[in-house]
């Protein structure tokens, strides 16, 4: 499915069919568009300058074991800007629970996730010699995330906490490093089984 916005603006985004449970279907696609065109309007509405270039992609980074996580990214140029920008926003759905997830429902209540998943960063951002602006304290408890198989994908914006040549930080934390605090019935916790 495409959205087209003139000769140099296209996003593409996926569409979700063939599910019996038709109301989770609309909501996914509903959730997915909504995410679209809030992308959209926070990368072209705050500028002076006019939109020269905005191209949308999205990827599919796990669709197994009822949970659907999926990436959509929007590249603009403005006109005379030094460079584009892109962001990435990621949708994570537990299709047995009907619902998209936040990344303090992959784990059991109560459990320190931002302090476990942010010690594991801290040790991956040694080892790879990431470049940072700023030291790495913590990630936010809303952080940004995706599934990937066995893994749960953490990552930052442009700018958050690298220069912008070093890209997306992208950090993935094996689900058998989180296991005793990731909730069994939830995604994660799915994803861990054999």
């Amino acid at each position: 499915m495409t959205i087209s916005t003139g000769p140099t603006k296209v996003v593409y985004y996926p569409r979700v069919t063939g599910m019996q449970n038709k109301q989770l279907q609309h909501f996914i696609n509903n959730t997915i568009v909504q995410q679209n065109q809030q992308l959209i309007n926070e990368q072209t509405g705050n500028m002076d300058t006019a939109v020269v270039d905005l191209y949308g992609y999205y990827e599919i980074k796990n669709n197994q074991r009822d949970v659907l996580s999926l990436s959509l990214s929007n590249y603009v140029y403005h006109y005379h800007a030094a460079h584009g920008m892109t962001v990435i926003k990621s949708l994570t759905f537990d299709l047995q629970k009907g619902k998209q997830v936040a990344l303090k429902d992959l784990f059991k209540p109560r459990s320190d996730y931002v302090k476990r998943i942010s010690e594991l960063i801290k040790v991956q951002i040694k080892e790879r010699d990431i470049p940072l602006l700023v030291d790495f304290k913590a990630i936010r408890p809303d952080q940004d995330f995706y599934i990937a198989d066995k893994a749960l994908i953490i990552y930052f914006q442009l700018y958050e906490i690298t220069p912008y040549a070093y890209g997306f930080p992208m950090f993935p934390i094996s689900v058998y490093d989180l296991q005793d605090i990731i909730d069994e019935n939830g995604p994660l916790g799915r994803m861990a089984v054999n």
